[in-house]
């Protein structure tokens, strides 16, 4: 029986070593790659330029270094936080994000379709996250209280500081850079920002992303009335957009649904057969074209057509000739007009190409999103700069047509609701996973007079708000409007910390080394994450030899964290377990785990493992498929 070794969350690091050294064994020598034979394999792609194009900021290298430190934290389940725990496929997060992150990574590493974030815009007003490297979790454990130890507010990041841009850019860089590793070859990213640090994301998108990736910059026209007092009053905010590879642009960047104004264009006023139709040019800029399509056209009536300059036919002349027969080219009431191509309604499954600008009459303004907010909350102002609900959702409809969609800085849950709306509106069923700090609420805000008392008070509310309203209005929907809560913690390993004054005592804390105050769900999530189970998947109970044993993911992990096992009780429990292994007939190889310290000896310890084992053996033996079937035993 081997021993849980994950005690942090993915090693990044790691698994990039080890996808380097199968790529070029050639470049390590004794474990340690040897970067002199790694820059000759590589040829002339290394640049040992000492001046480079890019962005560099005092902390990129530590900001770095805190991407790729594993997490020693856990994920605490909340049943009585949370919607519909049984059946729902949502999670809302409480915690840091950056430490959420990491642990998210062996879960949804190469998973997420969408990830749109609304994160600080660095005003000097907006809280900036400030990372400890050294000891995240105990850093989020002391920061979630929101004042030192002279009781002064830690959010504030005024523009008199010296290290104004470079604290914003060491707290976004590491969380995009763990970010990128959970999108889907054709995910994709928006980030809400306005002209205060767009050149700097853009840069460290680049670095991160890549150039190639990037999308475009939509602008969002976020208000519609003029501040006076303003030298220049901002009427648009930005959406950054990049992929995860521009290869797969057309999968990642869909085309938006049909609106009303754009139906309306389609009509039939010639009777056509084929149905409705709008009419578009028939003619394309003159360099695009090939020699074929520069001729003068005949219309059936007669009139003779001329090419403007610079453009040419859409086709060759004995294709518009046809198209003019078929009745597919449109000449105006009279017949006399110039050609133009009719584009039919029902052809083909049409959409609308997404432009640049999005207007506030299509996805919203601040302030129908701070009213529809106060709607929701029997017209309360609980969140001061909510997104409107159609903004998200527009960019659900270009990128998640399904799958899951990532925000973690949730603030107060407009991600979630919009995942909810659009489910509800097209039948979906896209899942959303949303992170908040629970930073403290203003004292005296309207929010705290009603019992929220963080902003993931809020979010969690807003949640339950909006599925309530949507269930109301339509009680007869099936889709998901529950969502599950985690919160984070450190990890429920207890760490060999022994007191030197005492170390008899410190012995006998350490034969269990689970943490007394954590439950078997505590620790049996903890189970999923170092596995790289969905933190969603289905998970069954059954008592087995009169020990409570747990299947999860349909035997993909069965545990019992049993506190005692007797030597008596072995036998029964271990064939209790490979009987309802069978029943769960998994697809792959399960992992079997129970609590190191509940065996009563090493020998009752060898005997479940052996019987396990054998289990194992003769299964494989009697397969006509010749079947790899293999129980992986681990002890906690």
């Amino acid at each position: 029986m081997k021993p849980f070794e994950e005690k942090a969350s993915a090693d990044i690091v790691g698994e990039n070593v080890a996808k380097l050294k199968t790529i070029f064994p050639e470049a390590f020598a004794e474990g340690k790659i040897d970067f002199e034979v790694l820059k000759q394999v590589l040829g002339g792609m290394v640049d040992e330029r000492e001046e480079k194009y890019g962005l560099n900021w005092h902390g990129k290298r530590r900001a770095r270094q805190i991407a790729l430190t594993p997490s020693t934290g856990t994920l605490r389940p909340c049943p009585k936080d949370s919607v519909d725990w049984d059946t729902t496929k949502n999670l809302m997060i409480e915690g840091d994000n950056l430490e959420v992150l990491k642990l998210l990574q062996k879960s949804y590493a190469g998973k997420v379709k969408l990830i749109y974030i609304d994160p600080p815009y660095n005003t000097g007003n907006d809280f900036v996250y400030p990372d400890d490297f050294t000891d995240n979790i105990k850093n989020y454990q002391e920061l979630t209280g929101q004042i030192d130890s002279e009781g002064n507010k830690l959010s504030a990041n005024t523009e008199s500081s010296g290290r104004f841009h470079t604290d914003w850019l060491n707290m976004m860089y590491p969380r995009l850079k763990l970010a990128r590793n959970l999108l889907k070859d054709d995910g994709v990213i928006f980030i809400s920002i306005d002209d205060r640090e767009i050149p700097n994301l853009r840069k460290i998108c680049d670095d991160i992303f890549g150039e190639e990736n990037f999308v475009t910059d939509f602008i969002w026209e976020k208000r519609t009335n003029r501040e006076n007092r303003k030298v220049v009053s901002a009427r648009h905010d930005n959406l950054v957009c990049y992929c995860k590879d521009a290869a797969m642009i057309p999968q990642a960047v869909r085309q938006l649904p049909m609106s009303e104004k754009a139906l309306a264009n389609y009509k039939n006023p010639d009777n056509d057969p084929r149905g409705a139709w709008k009419s578009d040019p028939a003619t394309a800029q003159a360099g695009h074209g090939t020699k074929s399509q520069f001729y003068s056209f005949t219309a059936p009536n007669g009139t003779v057509h001329e090419l403007e300059s610079g453009r040419c036919w859409l086709f060759t002349k004995s294709v518009m000739e046809q198209a003019a027969k078929d009745g597919r080219l449109w000449f105006g009431r009279d017949g006399n007009g110039v050609p133009r191509l009719k584009t039919y309604l029902d052809a083909k499954e049409r959409g609308l190409t997404p432009e640049t600008i999005w207007f506030a009459e299509d996805v919203g303004t601040n302030e129908t999103a701070k009213n529809a907010l106060k709607e929701l909350f029997d017209e309360r102002s609980v969140f001061d700069t909510p997104k409107p609900v159609d903004l998200i959702r527009q960019t659900i409809l270009l990128s998640a047509e399904n799958g899951i969609v990532l925000d973690f800085f949730a603030g107060a849950g407009t991600t979630g609701h919009a995942v909810f709306d659009q489910n509800y509106h097209d039948n979906g069923n896209r899942r959303f996973i949303l992170v908040q700090l629970p930073e403290l609420c203003p004292a005296g805000s309207e929010a705290i007079g009603i019992g929220l008392k963080t902003i993931a008070d809020i979010t969690k509310e807003r949640l339950r708000r909006a599925a309530k309203k949507i269930h109301d209005e339509t009680p007869l929907f099936k889709g998901d409007l529950g969502f599950r809560v985690f919160k984070l913690d450190s990890t429920n390993i207890r760490e060999w910390d022994p007191d030197r004054n005492n170390l008899e005592q410190s012995v006998q804390l350490s034969i269990d080394h689970l943490k007394a105050d954590r439950t078997e769900d505590d620790i049996l999530y903890e189970l999923l994450l170092k596995l790289g189970l969905d933190l969603a998947i289905p998970l069954e109970q059954k008592a087995i030899a009169g020990k409570t044993v747990y299947s999860i993911g349909a035997g993909t992990l069965i545990s019992c964290l049993a506190t005692a096992i007797s030597a008596k009780e072995v036998e029964p429990l271990a064939h209790g377990i490979i009987a309802w292994h069978k029943a769960l007939a998994p697809a792959g190889d399960t992992t079997i785990v129970f609590r190191d310290s509940a065996f009563a000896d090493d020998i009752a310890k060898t005997n479940l493992t052996a019987i396990l084992d054998q289990h194992e053996i003769l299964e494989q033996a009697s397969s006509k498929h010749d079947k790899k079937f293999r129980f992986i035993v681990r002890s906690i």
